[in-house]
């Protein structure tokens, strides 16, 4: 199969609505002690835009390869298991010799969320079928290594997308009403929303703290959102980069107290939600609803057509760990997209599998 790599620059990256694959998230895996690297992909003598992988070093001379929601383009000629199966192998000799892996996160629509069987009565995604029906699918035409279903996927899947090309007044309209109602309930209750700096990143860490305690997830350390801040709109090592893409963090606050806050991505035209936090205390003040509807201004100031809400259950699951971000982000409105996942290419099978099964001890270790 005609598909071809070549090595460019970090700087090289080109333009793209997903911030994952740009020069900005390489910067900020590179602070973490991520190795990266850029690649042009063409086929058929045709070029089909470009990639981002970072390496991960797990230990006794082993490594991953990771695509963060790339490649952003699949050739319209080439299944998607025949274009990653290619792809994986032309990138192995620019691996390290103890790569494990490569694995692909993929922002491609999954191919059953078309199939209306895949829907409930209330036009609820119900998800994909069994992983062994999705490999097969997967695998189609394929002869040698196999694509995997990975045990669990990086990035989520589950996003809600808004439209931000209409006027504020559409943008509310859209809204449920008792989100509407509590955006501008934050106003009379006198939150305001400011930008942040590095200076604010304890208060930030704070409430992070609060909201991983609070909903029983595994946080981030410190040292993570660091690099995150190093990284701030205005700050010299993002002066140093490229300009098409920016993370701003954003507060919401009452009498100089934090309440929210939130880190927000632009790149190219697309806005995209990237953490938030928020206090236990105050509730009643609505601040996250000042904090997304702030974010959504921003993002129309800086001309995005679209606005990532990033990461929600994929339908209205009550037993779904995402369930309570469901919730709150439907509230704004917006269309679900439900991406295919990650998917893995082993290069050694035997240390792929005491990988995958030491993974779940481990978990986030690739986000």
């Amino acid at each position: 199969m005609d598909v071809r790599i070549k090595p460019k620059t970090i700087s090289e990256l080109e333009s793209t609505r997903l911030v994952q694959q740009t020069n900005l998230w390489a910067r900020v895996k590179s602070r973490l002690g991520w190795t990266t690297k850029a690649f042009d992909i063409a086929t058929h003598d045709n070029d089909t835009g470009d990639l981002l992988l970072i390496l991960r070093d797990i230990g006794y001379g082993a490594s991953i390869a990771y695509v963060p929601f790339g490649p952003e383009f699949l050739p319209p000629d080439l299944s998607p298991g025949e274009f990653l199966s290619a792809l994986s192998q032309e990138l192995k000799p620019y691996l390290p010799a103890g790569c494990i892996m490569t694995r692909w996160d993929l922002p491609w629509e999954s191919p059953y969320a078309q199939e209306r069987d895949r829907y409930d009565e209330d036009g609820h995604w119900l998800g994909a079928p069994d992983t062994r029906v999705c490999e097969a699918r997967m695998n189609f035409g394929i002869r040698g290594n196999r694509l995997r279903k990975s045990p669990s996927d990086i990035l989520p899947p589950d996003t809600l997308l808004i439209d931000l090309r209409g006027s504020p007044d559409d943008l509310l309209s859209k809204m449920r009403p008792k989100t509407r109602y509590n955006v501008r309930l934050a106003r009379r209750h006198g939150v305001q929303v400011r930008q942040g700096c590095s200076d604010d990143l304890a208060a930030w860490n704070t409430l992070y703290s609060d909201t991983s305690k609070r909903n029983g997830f595994s946080s981030h350390g410190d040292g993570y959102f660091a690099s995150v801040v190093a990284n701030l709109h205005g700050s010299d090592e993002a002066m140093e980069g490229s300009n098409d893409e920016s993370i701003t963090m954003l507060i919401a606050e009452k009498d100089d107290t934090p309440l929210a806050a939130m880190f927000l991505s632009i790149s190219a035209d697309r806005a995209t939600y990237l953490y938030g936090a928020s206090s236990s205390k105050d509730r009643q003040l609505m601040a996250p609803y000042a904090l997304q509807w702030a974010a959504m201004e921003k993002a129309k100031a800086s001309e995005c057509s679209s606005y990532d809400l990033f990461g929600v259950a994929p339908r209205p699951d009550h037993e779904h760990p995402m369930y309570g971000l469901y919730a709150f982000k439907s509230g704004f409105g917006g269309t679900m997209l439900h991406r295919q996942g990650s998917w893995d290419f082993a290069y050694d099978e035997s240390r792929y599998f005491s990988y995958v099964a030491s993974e779940s001890a481990c978990p986030g270790f690739l986000a």
